[in-house]
């Protein structure tokens, strides 16, 4: 069963950038701006793209196109410039089971569809990303640079730094960029496109739309928790990888945080996300990720940011009346907006000496 992409088709041209393609830890990787780099650029920031569920990382290059160039082009000061020290790159990967990794076409189905175990499916792939993501992190420096010897070696001789990893996704994309902002220490900002941070909310409710007998409407779906189409070791894979299940379990989310709760909340939320930037942008008409489904989770991430947490995360919601499922134009401006601020707070960073 085809799904449309979500990723909008741009009315105007896309600005080309340079794309290679490297075999890295048995993956196909594209990194998009390596032949853009200034030539005196010694500190990279690497934005890493999660592509959508039945896409494939081709699917990334317009967001990668507009955010490298949109970097490249900022001009306070000009990164393009020879004396910049500071460059973007952007990197895509298959999604596990998806493009170049596919192995089964039934598994990134749903249950409508005739996948009896689509929760285990899509957590495993979603979760799957983000060890990826981080396995990619701890080799692409030497890969690419390679103290000189990589394909983006600086032609000035200048040794070159990754030393500030952002990550963009959409829909399953979105999902996983959720679990790597909680997961992956080195990763300072996220952008999650019509994505949700609570795996057990959004799944029981789509067992609830698919009219699964596991789901019972006398209990409000607490049942279909540890049933046979979410089962308690996908239940406990929840709480261990999924931020509302890290930090709240199956219990409901507090909120309003009660003084209790914030002094439980507060060493999870330092070991997980202090300082993190989050961009939320959700379709206030996506039938498939509704945006509801995140509401509860992100008003208490707001709240907790703004006033009883000190740990100095920021979390911008933005919700995009009329939109359904998809990352459209204005979507991608506000992204490449947010991608290009905090890029810009890391100039001038000094690399720390190994």
């Amino acid at each position: 069963m085809s799904t449309p992409n979500p990723i909008a088709t741009q009315a105007t041209p896309i600005p080309t950038i340079s794309k290679s393609t490297l075999p890295i830890a048995g993956l196909h990787v594209d990194i998009y701006g390596l032949a853009e780099l200034p030539p005196s650029a010694t500190s990279i920031s690497c934005l890493w793209l999660h592509h959508p569920r039945l896409q494939s990382k081709e699917c990334m290059t317009d967001i990668a196109s507009l955010s490298v160039n949109a970097w490249n082009s900022h001009s306070t000061p000009l990164p393009s410039s020879s004396s910049s020290s500071r460059g973007l790159i952007a990197v895509a990967f298959d999604q596990r089971n998806h493009g170049t990794r596919l192995i089964s076409a039934i598994a990134n189905e749903a249950w409508r569809s005739g996948n009896k175990t689509h929760a285990q499916d899509m957590f495993g792939t979603i979760s799957g990303m983000v060890v990826d993501t981080g396995i990619l992190m701890d080799l692409l420096e030497g890969y690419l640079f390679g103290n000189g010897n990589g394909p983006g070696a600086s032609v000035s001789g200048v040794e070159r730094r990754i030393d500030q990893h952002l990550a963009l996704g959409v829909s399953l994309g979105g999902h996983s960029v959720w679990q790597l902002m909680f997961a992956e220490p080195r990763v300072c900002a996220g952008v999650a496109i019509i994505g949700c941070p609570d795996y057990m909310y959004i799944i029981s409710d789509r067992a609830r739309l698919s009219r699964l007998d596991t789901y019972s409407a006398v209990d409000n779906g607490a049942s279909f928790l540890g049933s046979k189409d979410f089962p308690t070791a996908l239940v406990q894979m929840c709480k261990k990888y999924d931020p509302k299940g890290i930090l709240f379990g199956t219990d409901e989310i507090s909120y309003p945080t009660s003084e209790a709760e914030q002094k439980r909340l507060a060493p999870l939320l330092d070991s997980r996300v202090r300082g993190k930037k989050f961009q939320v942008l959700s379709g206030g008409a996506d039938k498939l990720v509704p945006y509801a489904k995140s509401e509860p989770f992100l008003k208490f991430l707001k709240d907790a940011a703004g006033s009883w947490y000190n740990g100095a995360i920021s979390v911008e919601d933005i919700v995009y009346a009329d939109v359904g499922h998809e990352f459209n134009a204005d979507m991608m401006k506000d992204a490449v907006r947010f991608i290009v601020d905090t890029v810009s707070v890391a100039e001038g960073k000094v690399l720390p000496k190994i």
